[in-house]
């Protein structure tokens, strides 16, 4: 069965994608335009009724928050492909430990510098500079909290890849890029050779080629997830 991922160029589906390319699992992209409203569809809705991508269609199984579908996937074909969750109980607590810092403090201070950095006119309001402050402060202290562990562990769960890290990818890939906030990570010995070495990961070098809307950041809270 072929898993239909919603949504490709945006950033939280990413999450979702690299995923299943560790996993290897087939799947198929289904474009969205949120721009043109796609994803107030009625038919769309359906699907996911608070009108967000990332969404799956696995057969008659539907899913959507990027999160919960990439456990959901790294679960079910636990034996195929990269081994994510880890191999003891003691590893699953430790990534899951790490993915929920990364949903609770580190994406929505990140998410902040993105949008008014990057789109805040595309917004039609004024980029903040104390928001971009009080957030890169937020990001920067989580980074230190990061930098302490990966002295200690090549990747944040332990000494292997996992949904931890693979979480980082799409939004650090901004930060990284292209807000002139590299410093961030290159200042961070152990993040900066943590980064390099998630981000030049062939499933997710396979992931960007299906493009980027960077765009789709205006709305993140809203629009994806």
């Amino acid at each position: 069965m072929v898993v239909k991922v919603y949504g490709p160029v945006y950033p939280s589906p990413k999450r979702v994608l690299v995923c299943l390319v560790e996993k290897e699992i087939d799947f198929e992209t289904i474009p969205m335009d949120i721009f043109k409203g796609e994803q107030r569809n009625p038919e769309f809705l359906k699907l996911q009724p608070f009108g967000q991508v990332p969404v799956i269609q696995d057969g008659d199984y539907t899913l959507f928050e990027s999160r919960a579908i990439i456990r959901y996937y790294a679960e079910k074909y636990k034996s195929q492909g990269t081994e994510l969750l880890g191999k003891t109980m003691e590893e699953r607590g430790l990534v899951e430990q790490w993915l929920e810092v990364e949903a609770s403090n580190y994406h929505q201070p990140l998410d902040n510098i993105v949008t008014h950095i990057l789109f805040a006119s595309a917004m039609g309001i004024s980029s903040d500079p104390k928001i971009i402050q009080e957030s890169e402060e937020k990001v920067g202290k989580v980074l230190d909290i990061y930098e302490e562990r990966l002295s200690k562990s090549k990747y944040l769960a332990g000494d292997f890849f996992s949904l931890a890290d693979l979480s980082h990818l799409p939004f650090t890939h901004y930060l990284a890029n292209s807000m002139g906030k590299e410093y961030m990570i290159r200042d961070r010995k152990h993040v900066s050779a943590w980064w390099d070495d998630i981000s030049s990961r062939p499933s997710w070098k396979k992931v960007l080629q299906f493009g980027e809307c960077n765009e789709c950041i205006c709305l993140p809270r809203n629009i994806v997830t």
